[in-house]
């Protein structure tokens, strides 16, 4: 499945020498091949690059000048999901868990899992483990938050959310991760451009930790019901313990922000009217 994915970015800066740090661009990494990229500047400007290897999350910095910074970035990219059945898809016991996925079941900034711990026993500890009970899940956060924009910030953590009962996709993608890491099984946040998500924007979805039969592999779940699983091109600092670690921008300094604005067309080999009912990976071997 090929995708085009753009973003545009606005901002006011009032201080010359402001630093930002972006985190727009697509990954590079098994599934995701990114086949064509552009990034623009309004200002004459060399931005400089590192992407962390563990991950291959992709930064880049600049110093800006005062005035008016645009910026824009395109690209083509290639999805390979793998599909597996859900029975196929098992969660996998803590003693045989890779030692850089273990962090992801510890509590974090926003997902404050010890606390909800309770909860989530009450709620699904009785379920049978496995790909479907993170359905199960991710379910009940659909169908108990209202989707509400403006009713959350960048303060408002996953207990939070269960006590408010509604949010955003942060909000959504939080709580879910938080349920997941209370019985054990590691999960971490995803930000993405989303095919078939409307308004477009930039997308908060989870990924857990399973075991399917190949081994392994972090399967991709939208608690939000809002985007297809094979649709999700992952975006530069797409992935993290939470939302703390996914910012698509950083500044440092007085800065006025404009409206983002995001796009993802399906170029080829998408069905736009299929909905996706199989666990879907990009890690899978």
């Amino acid at each position: 499945m090929r995708y085009k994915v753009e973003c545009n970015l606005d901002y006011e800066v009032q201080v010359a020498g402001t630093p930002f740090v972006f985190n727009i661009e697509a990954q590079r990494r098994v599934g995701q091949t990114v086949v064509e990229e552009h990034l623009s500047l309004s200002q004459d400007l060399a931005p400089k690059r590192f992407t962390l290897p563990e991950s291959g999350n992709r930064y880049l910095r600049i110093h800006a000048d005062q005035g008016k910074l645009t910026v824009y970035y395109e690209a083509v990219v290639d999805l390979d999901p793998v599909e597996i059945a859900p029975a196929e898809v098992q969660e996998m016991p803590a003693g045989r868990l890779p030692f850089e996925v273990v962090m992801h079941t510890y509590p974090s900034r926003y997902i404050e899992s010890d606390l909800l711990s309770q909860f989530a026993q009450k709620e699904f500890g009785h379920l049978p483990p496995g790909y479907q009970r993170v359905v199960s899940i991710c379910n009940w956060v659909h169908d108990h938050l209202d989707y509400v924009p403006g009713s959350s910030d960048e303060k408002t953590s996953a207990r939070d959310t269960l006590l408010q009962r509604q949010g955003v996709c942060r909000d959504f993608a939080h709580l879910a991760i938080a349920f997941c890491r209370a019985l054990g099984i590691p999960a971490r946040f995803v930000s993405a451009f989303a095919w078939r998500l409307f308004p477009p924007d930039f997308h908060a979805v989870m990924e857990a930790w399973l075991e399917g039969p190949e081994g392994g592999a972090w399967f991709l779940f939208d608690p939000t019901r809002k985007a297809a699983a094979d649709g999700l091109v992952r975006i530069g600092i797409g992935i993290g313990r939470d939302a703390a670690e996914v910012a698509f921008c950083s500044p440092c300094g007085a800065v006025t922000y404009g409206k983002p604005e995001v796009r993802i067309e399906a170029l080829h080999g998408s069905d736009t009217d299929r909905l996706t009912t199989t666990a879907v990976t990009l890690t899978a071997a």
